[in-house]
């Protein structure tokens, strides 16, 4: 089957599944929603702030404060991408129609990746754009120094963390020890990680610690992380090449179960 081909069967397999559209769409609508929702609360509270927060005060950063949540979405949809069709059994048919492994699954995440890309873009922009509203005078500008940057970041940032995701799958085939696995990952070894004296500089350099860096245009006081925005973001695509790289190397060892 020739490579065209392939990425037209693996666009109409995604768009027929009733979880791709359902995840994408609480990506969108969570991360909004808590965007406007933490930007209403810190201009409400930012005169009874402490003055260090108010001089590290990041209004495009709050703004993604929903990213947060969004990416647990972004995680499903790169989880249920690749490992539907292990849990249905379709991954035989799949691999005997496209023999040659690496186009079935590049082809898969080609697609997958543009769909998060565009809507992880939109989703990027309209909380920026309606979580600024929110915070009215404490706003940030889209013409501000380095908030263009940070907007953009946004949305590759949610894209890396679905492809990531895929490439996790792609190594366990499982949806649940997928889930079971990145889940606890993000939300709880990567935070205790961060946030420990002892373990901060290990911390730093996990996916989502360092590709979040984008995101800010304030720098934290006494931040003393040596990767910029953009040094960041290399580090966790690294991270999701690591991961897509071992899936691959799997799935071509691997008799299809």
């Amino acid at each position: 089957m020739a490579a065209g081909q392939v990425i037209r069967s693996e666009w109409t397999k995604i768009r027929s599944v009733a979880s791709t559209v359902w995840t994408l769409s609480a990506a969108v609508v969570v991360t909004i929603a808590v965007g406007i929702l933490i930007s209403a609360l810190s201009r409400s509270q930012f005169d009874s702030m402490p003055i260090t927060d108010r001089l590290s005060f990041d209004p495009t950063f709050v703004s993604f404060a929903g990213m947060t949540l969004g990416q647990l979405a972004m995680i499903v949809f790169g989880v249920l991408v690749v490992s539907n069709e292990y849990s249905t059994g379709m991954i035989r048919v799949s691999l005997a129609a496209v023999p040659r492994r690496a186009t079935f699954l590049f082809s898969k995440v080609a697609v997958a990746t543009a769909l998060a890309l565009v809507v992880a873009m939109a989703t990027s922009f309209a909380t920026f754009f309606l979580g600024q509203a929110a915070l009215g005078p404490y706003r940030a500008r889209i013409g501000d120094p380095g908030v263009l940057r940070a907007v953009v970041g946004g949305g590759l940032y949610m894209t890396l963390i679905a492809v990531f995701s895929m490439g996790v799958a792609t190594m366990l085939r499982s949806p649940m020890l997928s889930l079971g696995i990145l889940m606890p990952f993000f939300f709880l070894i990567s935070t205790i990680l961060g946030n420990v004296d002892a373990t901060k500089k290990i911390g730093r350099f996990l996916p989502d610690q360092a590709g979040s860096r984008i995101m800010q245009v304030v720098p934290r006081l006494g931040d003393d992380r040596p990767n910029g925005p953009w040094g960041g973001l290399g580090i966790m695509v690294l991270w999701v090449i690591a991961a897509l790289v071992g899936g691959y190397v799997l799935l071509k060892r691997r008799d299809a179960q």
